[in-house]
C-alpha cells in the first residue's frame, strides 16, 4: 500500500488537495522514477541491443504507473483529494523521439521485452526536438521545434560517455537512460539515449531551419533532418554513425564487464538493426574488434553471428543508399571496412541486385545488413513473402535460411489499459485479468452468453469515448464535433502510398452527393491526422486540400449537418490515445503490396473499430483471423498491383476519364475550393499528379473504395450485426500483442534467457 500523501508532503510541505496539477505531475514523476529505480535489471549473460533511430514512446506517467502496478492506487488517492490523474498527465510533454509506425513499434517492443523479463535495451539518440511540432496556418502545414526536455524529466544522466571519431574531429558523447519497467515484474530494462553536450538550441531559426554543417551544435537537435540537400544527407550520416558507434562501444564494454574475451562476444550480445538507419553498426563493430586485437576474418564471423536485421519497407527510396563520397567526408576510417565487405560479398555473387557498393558508388545499407547478418525478417506475412519472391528475391535465393517473418504487434498496456480504461475494465469483469499477460485469452469473449448485455456495454463505452474525444478536440483545436455521428479515422504519416488522397476524393464524393440531395442516414465525421516531411511537396499538398475542404464543408449549410472533416493538428501518441478508442471505421487503405505491416490497424481492431482496407500488410492477417464478414476489404490484390508495375499496364488518365472519377478529381481545382482559401499551385499540382502520374494507383481502387465505404455506412445502421463484427474483432486482436511478437523474436532469433 503506497502513501502518496506522505510523498507529496515531503516534496512540497503541503497536502495533495493544495497542490497544482503541475506540482502533482512533478511529484508523481519523482515518485514513479523512484519506484522504477528500485527494480533490478536482468543480469543474464546474453543481452539484446535493439538499435533504432526512433522510439515513439509517448507520455510515460500513466504507462509506467500501469506497469509498476500502481495506477489504480494512485488514481484513487488523487481522486479522494479531488484531483484527476488525466488532467495531471496533461502537464507532461510528450517525448519527441519518433515519427510514425517504426518508432511506435520500437516503443511497444521495449515494453514487451521488459514485461517478458528478457535482457534487452533500446539504443538511440536523445533528439532535443524530435521530428517537429506540426501547426496549421493558412490551410497549410507549418513546422516548429517540438521541445520536450525539461530540467525534471524521465531522462536520467549516466556517467557513461564515449569518444566518437569523425573525419576532422572527435566528439564526446553523454548517455541518458529512461527506465522501461516490465508489466508487474520485478525487472526493468532501459532506453539508452546518446547525446552531445555541445548541442545548442539557439542555432534554430525560421521554424526548424538550422545550420546543417555545424555538427558540434546540431547533431542531436532533430530527428530526420531534411535530406533534400547534400548537407542534410551528410548530417544524417553523422547522426547514424554517432548512434551506432556509441551502441557498439557500450555493447563491447558491457560484455567485457561480464567476462567476455570478445572472441565469444556473440554469447554476450545480439544486435537487432531496426530498419536501415543503424546499418553502420556492422562495419563499426568489425573496426572496434580489430582494434581490440581480433583479426578481420574473425571479427566478420563474430558480427555475422550476432547481428539481425528487420526490414520495414519495400519502397526502394526508403532503403538507404549513401554515396561513398559522403561516407568518406564523415567516417573515412569506416570506408575501407565497407569496401572490403563489398569485395567479399561480390566474391560470393557479383550481381547488381545484391552488391553492397553499386556502379554509382552508393552503399546499399540493407544489402550490407543481409550479407553480414544472420537473420532477416519482414513484419507481416504478406510483406515477408513479397521480400522473398520479389523485392529481395536475389538475396532469398542466396540465403534462404536467413529469412523469416515476425508479424508486428502492439502493447495492450498502452493501447487498451491506458487508452481505453472503460473497455479494459469491462473486459476484466468478463474475462478476468489473464489476458493482460496472455492476450490470446481475449478469444474467450466469443464464448460469452447473453450478448445483448455485452453489446449494450460496448455501445456505452464507444459513446463515452466519442464524448471524451469531442471534449479533447474542443479544448485543443476549438473544433466542435458531433459525437452522435460515425467516426471514420485515417491517422498515419502522410505518404502517397498510404493514399490519404483517395480518402479525400471520397470526401469530395460525399460532399457532392449530399449537395445533390442524398441525405445520409447518420452524420459522418472523417478525421485525418499525420505529418508530412517538409521536403515532400505532394504530401503537403494533400494536407492543404484536406484543410481547405474542411472549410468548404463547414461553411456550407446544406452539407455541414451531415458531413464534417477534421484534421488533427500535431498527431502523436497522445492524440492517438483519444482517437483510437472513439473510432468506428479504421481506414487502412494503402496500395496493396506497399504497406509492410501497419500497427494502427491492430490498435483500432482491439478498441472495437472495423477495418476498411486493402489486402495489404497486416490487414491480410486481420482478414484471415476475423473472416470475410467482419472486415471490409476492397481494391486490387498485391499480385495484380505488382503485375501493373512490372508490365506498365496502369494508366491513371484512363481512370481519370471515368464517369464517377472525373468530377471528383476536377473538383480539386474548382472555384468552390479555390475560393475557400485554396492555393492554385498546390491544387493544380495535386490534380495533375492524380491525372498523369499517380504512382501509387489511387484511381485504380477509387470506385471500389467508394462503394465499399457506402456499404459500410449502411451496415452501421444495423447495430446488432455491426456489434457482432466488433466483438469478433476485439476477440481476435490477441494475436497482435507485441508480447507474442517478442516471444517469436526471442525463440527464433535472439535466444535470450528469462
Amino acid at each position: 500500500m503506497i502513501n502518496l500523501q506522505n510523498f507529496v508532503q515531503a516534496q512540497y510541505a503541503k497536502r495533495i488537495e493544495d497542490c497544482s496539477d503541475k506540482e502533482l505531475y512533478y511529484a508523481l514523476l519523482a515518485f514513479t522514477k523512484q519506484r522504477s529505480a528500485s527494480k533490478c535489471t536482468n543480469d543474464q549473460k546474453k543481452k539484446l541491443y535493439y538499435i533504432s533511430a526512433e522510439f515513439l514512446i509517448g507520455k510515460l506517467l500513466s504507462n509506467n504507473l500501469i506497469n509498476l502496478g500502481l495506477y489504480d492506487e494512485v488514481k484513487d488517492q488523487l481522486a479522494a483529494a479531488g484531483k484527476d490523474l488525466i488532467a495531471i498527465e496533461d502537464v507532461e510533454l510528450e517525448p519527441s523521439l519518433g515519427n510514425g509506425g517504426l518508432g511506435r513499434l520500437a516503443a511497444c517492443f521495449l515494453d514487451s521485452i521488459a514485461s517478458l523479463g528478457l535482457n534487452g535495451d533500446g539504443v538511440g539518440l536523445n533528439y532535443h526536438f524530435g521530428l517537429f511540432r506540426q501547426l496549421f496556418e493558412y490551410h497549410q502545414q507549418s513546422t516548429q521545434p517540438n521541445n520536450w526536455i525539461t530540467p525534471q524529466s524521465w531522462l536520467t544522466e549516466s556517467s557513461i560517455s564515449y569518444q566518437i571519431p569523425f573525419a576532422n574531429f572527435t566528439l564526446t558523447s553523454k548517455l541518458y537512460d529512461i527506465d522501461v519497467p516490465g508489466y508487474k515484474t520485478e525487472r526493468k530494462n532501459r532506453l539508452r539515449l546518446f547525446d552531445l553536450g555541445s548541442v545548442d538550441n539557439n542555432i534554430i531559426y525560421d521554424g526548424i531551419e538550422f545550420d546543417k554543417e555545424d555538427i558540434y551544435r546540431n547533431l542531436t537537435l532533430f530527428l530526420y533532418p531534411d535530406d533534400s540537400t547534400d548537407q542534410g544527407k551528410i548530417l544524417r550520416i553523422f547522426q547514424q554513425y554517432f548512434m551506432v558507434s556509441n551502441a557498439a562501444q557500450l555493447l563491447i564494454d558491457e560484455a567485457i564487464a561480464k567476462g567476455s574475451n570478445l572472441h565469444d562476444l556473440a554469447d554476450y550480445a545480439v544486435v537487432q538493426i531496426n530498419d536501415t538507419h543503424p546499418s553502420l553498426v556492422i562495419p563499426e563493430l568489425i573496426r572496434l574488434l580489430e582494434i581490440k586485437g581480433i583479426s578481420f576474418d574473425e571479427a566478420v564471423d563474430i558480427v555475422k553471428s550476432m547481428t539481425a536485421y528487420t526490414n520495414h519497407t519495400i519502397l526502394s527510396e526508403a532503403l538507404e543508399k549513401w554515396p561513398l563520397d559522403f561516407l568518406r567526408k564523415v567516417v573515412p576510417h569506416l570506408v575501407p571496412f565497407i569496401e572490403e565487405l563489398d569485395r567479399r560479398a561480390k566474391a560470393i555473387k557479383d550481381d547488381p541486385a545484391v552488391n553492397i557498393i553499386d556502379n554509382e558508388g552508393r552503399v546499399h545499407m540493407a544489402h550490407m545488413d543481409i550479407h553480414y547478418g544472420y537473420s532477416i525478417n519482414g513484419v507481416a506475412a504478406l510483406h515477408t513473402e513479397i521480400l522473398k519472391n520479389s523485392e529481395l528475391k536475389a538475396f532469398y535465393d542466396l540465403y534462404p535460411e536467413k529469412f523469416n517473418n515476425k508479424t508486428n504487434g502492439i502493447t495492450f498496456r498502452r493501447w487498451l489499459m491506458h487508452a481505453n480504461p472503460q473497455l479494459a475494465g469491462y473486459l476484466d469483469e468478463l474475462l478476468g485479468h489473464g489476458y493482460h499477460h496472455d492476450a490470446s485469452q481475449l478469444e474467450n469473449l466469443l464464448t460469452i452468453t447473453g450478448t445483448k448485455d455485452l453489446k449494450a456495454h460496448l455501445e456505452d463505452i464507444k459513446a463515452h469515448n466519442k464524448r471524451k474525444l469531442q471534449r479533447h478536440i474542443q479544448k485543443t483545436q476549438g473544433v466542435q464535433v458531433n459525437p452522435e455521428s460515425i467516426f471514420d479515422v485515417q491517422v498515419k504519416r502522410l505518404h502517397e502510398y498510404k493514399r490519404q488522397q483517395m480518402n479525400v476524393l471520397y470526401v469530395i464524393y460525399k460532399y457532392l452527393d449530399i449537395k445533390a440531395g442524398n441525405i445520409p442516414a447518420r452524420p459522418l465525421t472523417i478525421f485525418f491526422g499525420g505529418k508530412a516531411a517538409p521536403a515532400y511537396t505532394i504530401a503537403q499538398d494533400i494536407i492543404h486540400l484536406i484543410l481547405v475542404l474542411s472549410q468548404v464543408i463547414q461553411n456550407d449549410p446544406d452539407v455541414s449537418p451531415y458531413l464534417q472533416l477534421v484534421m488533427i493538428e500535431n498527431y502523436n501518441v497522445t492524440e492517438a490515445s483519444f482517437l483510437i478508442p472513439a473510432t468506428d471505421i479504421s481506414e487502412q487503405i494503402s496500395l496493396a503490396s506497399k504497406e509492410a505491416s501497419g500497427t494502427g490497424n491492430m490498435k483500432f481492431m482491439l478498441n472495437g473499430a472495423l477495418t476498411l482496407g486493402t489486402d495489404d500488410g497486416a490487414n491480410v492477417e486481420i482478414h484471415d483471423l476475423v473472416g470475410d464478414d467482419n472486415i471490409y476489404i476492397f481494391g486490387e490484390d498485391s499480385q495484380t498491383v505488382i503485375d501493373h508495375y512490372a508490365n506498365g499496364t496502369y494508366n491513371s488518365y484512363d481512370y481519370y476519364q471515368r464517369e464517377q472519377i472525373k468530377p471528383l478529381v476536377d473538383f480539386i481545382t474548382s472555384d468552390v475550393v479555390r475560393n475557400a482559401g485554396g492555393i492554385d499551385e498546390r491544387l493544380w499540382r495535386l490534380q495533375r499528379r492524380l491525372q498523369h502520374e499517380d504512382h501509387f494507383m489511387t484511381l485504380l481502387d477509387l470506385e471500389d473504395y467508394i462503394q465499399t465505404k457506402e456499404t459500410m455506412l449502411k451496415d452501421y445502421e444495423d447495430r446488432d450485426k455491426w456489434l457482432d463484427k466488433v466483438i469478433v474483432n476485439i476477440a481476435k486482436a490477441g494475436f497482435f500483442s507485441s508480447d507474442r511478437t517478442i516471444e517469436q523474436y526471442n525463440e527464433d532469433i535472439w535466444h535470450l534467457e528469462k
